[in-house]
């Protein structure tokens, strides 16, 4: 892997470029390419810090995390996903290991960047999960692993279950939540003692996770199902939502009112009302909706088609598609930075597409 400089150390950096003040989206304006970045990637999901920061996660095909610069979009560092886990307290596990990182989330302090891995790779580990699996396939469980913004180095690691997808810090900075693919649950960890605290079911292939700003609730999609599972995080009880068939990725509304959905199989992104529990709308955006994002004011939301090669901005007020990019080869992430009114896609193949919103 190609190495690369690393320029400045993360929160000094993100501070010093961030604008004054940031563009104020209007769900009306027009998404329009300003850079095609590229290098050793292999982007399975990209996420802005919308303090400066954006993260790529490049999965076991370059096993990095790689760092941009928000503004300039232009790399800062990259971090390989190898550790030591007997460094970490894991003695069972001897030499180094490998990951493969999926999903990330940022600490609400802006302190650390957590990030999943699909699978590890070292002495002992020789059960790599699959797409196609249950909690009785009996594949390896993994490893979250969390970035020091400072030093762009691994300080931690936390053991999940089996092929960990998404990951969500509570804005409490109280919990990490963790969906496991193959483990059929979500995984509780305590960010004040770094351990598991509940490891709750969900059923086939949880995945997307979205958490009300005042912590109180987890909504997480069992995408093997119909359901969106919401978790009450005082007690970890939970109430089903029947969204219908294949739920992937979901966001909150700013307000917290509205929950969107992507539906993996139909193409659509759904609204609902979570005040009622009642599905508002949906549109069909493309072929195998997956991932999204929503603007900081809850004007536009942004949606990869992973099939259709395309990337769709839906207004949220009407669930109208009022744009729809070609943009590269199964585009998979998609992220929203407030802090310079862009949209960033991850194309899996090996690129991440920058977009101003004008």
């Amino acid at each position: 892997m190609r190495s690369h400089l690393v320029i400045a150390t993360g929160l000094a950096l993100a501070a010093s470029l961030m604008p004054a003040s940031a563009e104020t989206l209007n769900a009306d304006q027009k998404m329009v390419l300003i850079k095609t970045i590229g290098g050793t990637i292999s982007p399975k999901s990209v996420l802005a810090s919308d303090n400066g920061l954006i993260s790529a996660h490049n999965m076991m095909y370059n096993h990095s995390v790689t760092i941009y610069d928000a503004n300039k979009a232009e790399l800062i560092a990259t971090i390989p996903d190898t550790v030591v886990l007997s460094d970490f307290g894991y003695s069972k596990y001897s030499g180094s290991y490998k990951g493969a990182p999926v999903e990330g989330a940022y600490s609400p302090d802006g302190k650390y960047l957590y990030f999943t891995n699909y699978a590890m790779y070292g002495k002992g580990l020789n059960k790599e999960g699959h797409d196609t699996c249950s909690p009785a396939s009996g594949y390896d469980t993994s490893f979250l692993s969390r970035v020091n913004l400072e030093s762009m180095k691994i300080d931690a690691v936390f053991p999940v279950g089996s092929v960990p997808k998404v990951v969500k810090v509570t804005p409490n900075n109280k919990y990490i939540l963790v969906s496991n693919w193959c483990s059929y649950e979500v995984t509780v960890i305590s960010v004040e003692s770094g351990k598991t605290v509940k490891s709750i079911k969900i059923g086939r292939y949880p995945r997307g996770i979205a958490i009300t700003d005042d912590s109180h609730y987890a909504y997480v999609a069992e995408m093997g199902g119909s359901n969106v599972h919401r978790i009450d995080l005082s007690d970890f009880s939970k109430t089903l939502i029947p969204v219908g068939a294949n739920p992937r990725a979901i966001v909150l509304s700013p307000d917290g009112t509205k929950m969107y959905i992507t539906m993996n199989v139909s193409g659509k992104v759904q609204a609902w009302d979570l005040t009622n529990i009642k599905s508002i709308k949906s549109v069909k955006t493309g072929e195998a909706a997956r991932s999204l994002d929503i603007s900081s004011d809850g004007s536009a939301l942004f949606v990869v088609n992973f099939n259709s090669d395309t990337v769709s901005k839906v207004r949220a007020s009407d669930m109208r598609v009022l744009q729809t990019i070609k943009v590269c080869n199964e585009p998979i992430g998609v992220t929203y930075d407030s802090s310079t009114n862009r949209t960033w896609v991850a194309c899996y193949g090996g690129a991440l597409k920058v977009f101003d919103n004008k």
